[in-house]
């Protein structure tokens, strides 16, 4: 060993180089529906506060401005009053071109009877919408598709939509490379998944060894009717329609009124023909819809699947799956959800880094709060499965719901804790608490008590609006 050698400092171990964004670093977001769309916004808007520039490309082969399969999202496409909410503190309004239809109550149908709910503060602030443009029958363009209008803004900052399926991809010299259908490969600082569960491209990263594993999931069937907005509006009104039916294997079920078309919603482990069958032969659905109507004469139908699992490591290095894709709200307001996840992911990646440990400590805390939230919405489920499959309870569910119809907002007990798991407005343990209430849970017995006895409730009024 010469003496130079033996004589020069030691040399500290190199440290490795923190995994963060920096000016002109490039991100891919693989899906345009809202996480998507939201994730790109947050994104640039931070980035512009903190003084950085990013190049963002969101893949999408999907035209959510055309009508029919090509920009269909298979979703029943309800906003939250909390969504909305949201959104106006993001400088995100939501148009009347969006919103097809302002839903101002909600009918809920029993063989007992119905009922008839208004918002709790008697504001129209949940709102119908397409996701896509509409069935493929949606000839006239007098209402814009919500994941449509929800991309202009990403857009109207700077970021990039490729319509282009992605078919490929592959983590190579600390970066992540994305070869999209008929278009060369593209390298990537980090790639945000924002894919519903029902998109096969979740299959390419289960095989990447990142430890990302597909959620559980149930299946739904969804169906349009166009019957004309004259007609909705005759029969259906602006209330959504909920039904708690006993029919075997049947979770929950929804009809929606929009423009000129209805949204029928199914929710259920198997679901099958017999099943749908049972349900719109049922007089509780037939009461609501038009004489004239046929329920074989549907614009469309698809039976998707919903997250209801979640998944456990939503991240890895450069890597984030939010909305549907990582962690989703149970039930109800998956926008919602999409909207809280898309903002911390956004805020993690680009204020916090882009490594595993940046993300575990970053966003995986947000998607912790929905996932909790959601086991004690599986205990708030169980209560409307037991009025589904009792008697008994209908009638005191019936009896409550219409006495407090007359009663001001703070004594509607029950109406809000329905209006809120219907709508998807509070986190479930906000409606649990408020079912452990001794003034609810006195009512409710009581209402139990007085169906046992009377036997039928008192009487609703009509059930159409």
């Amino acid at each position: 060993m010469t003496a130079a050698l033996r004589d020069a400092p030691a040399v500290a171990p190199r440290r490795q180089a923190p995994l963060t964004l920096d000016d002109g670093s490039r991100i891919a977001v693989i899906g345009c529906g809202p996480a998507g769309s939201l994730f790109a916004y947050f994104a640039l808007e931070l980035a512009e506060r903190i003084g950085i520039s990013l190049h963002i490309d969101i893949y999408e082969p999907r035209d959510f401005a055309v009508p029919g399969p090509q920009g269909c999202n298979m979703c029943g496409g309800i906003i939250s009053e909390s969504l909305v909410q949201n959104l106006a503190s993001e400088r995100i309004s939501l148009t009347d071109g969006v919103v097809q239809r302002g839903i101002d109550s909600y009918f809920l149908h029993m063989d007992v009877g119905s009922v008839r709910i208004d918002t709790p503060l008697r504001e129209m602030r949940i709102g119908a919408v397409h996701r896509g443009a509409g069935p493929k029958t949606a000839t006239e363009r007098r209402w814009e598709s919500f994941d449509h209008y929800m991309q202009q803004y990403p857009l109207g900052r700077g970021a990039h939509l490729v319509h282009a399926r992605v078919e490929e991809v592959r983590r190579e010299n600390d970066r992540v490379t994305i070869k999209a259908r008929d278009r060369e490969p593209e390298a990537y600082d980090l790639v945000t998944v924002a894919v519903g569960v029902n998109s096969p491209i979740l299959k390419l990263f289960e095989g990447l060894g990142i430890g990302y594993e597909r959620p559980k999931v149930t299946k739904t069937l969804i169906r349009e009717y166009r019957l004309g907005q004259d007609v909705i509006s005759r029969t259906l009104g602006s209330s959504m329609h909920v039904f708690l039916l006993n029919i075997p294997r049947l979770e929950f079920a929804a009809i929606i009124p929009k423009g000129d078309f209805v949204t029928m919603c199914l929710l259920g482990d198997d679901i099958d023909n017999a099943m749908v069958d049972a349900f719109v032969a049922s007089p509780e659905v037939r009461n609501c819809m038009p004489p004239e109507w046929n329920p074989a004469d549907r614009a469309c139908q698809c039976l998707p699947h919903i997250n209801v699992g979640g998944v456990d490591k939503p991240f890895a290095d450069r890597f984030l799956f939010i909305g549907d894709a990582g962690v989703t709200r149970l039930y109800k307001d998956g926008i919602g959800a999409a909207y809280r996840t898309a903002k911390a992911a956004a805020r993690a990646a680009v204020l916090e880094g882009i490594s595993e440990e940046a993300f575990r400590r970053h966003y995986l805390p947000a998607c912790r709060r929905i996932s909790q939230d959601n086991l004690i919405g599986r205990l708030a489920f169980l209560f409307t499965r037991g009025v589904q499959h009792a008697g008994l309870l209908r009638r005191a569910v019936l009896r409550m719901t219409i006495e407090e119809q007359g009663k001001d907002g703070p004594h509607r007990r029950l109406s809000g804790v329905l209006w809120d798991m219907f709508s998807g407005s509070a986190p479930y343990r906000d409606i649990f608490v408020r079912m452990l209430h001794p003034a609810f849970m006195g009512r409710f017995l009581w209402s139990i008590g007085v169906a046992a006895v009377r036997g039928s409730a008192p009487r609703a009024g009509e059930a159409r609006p």
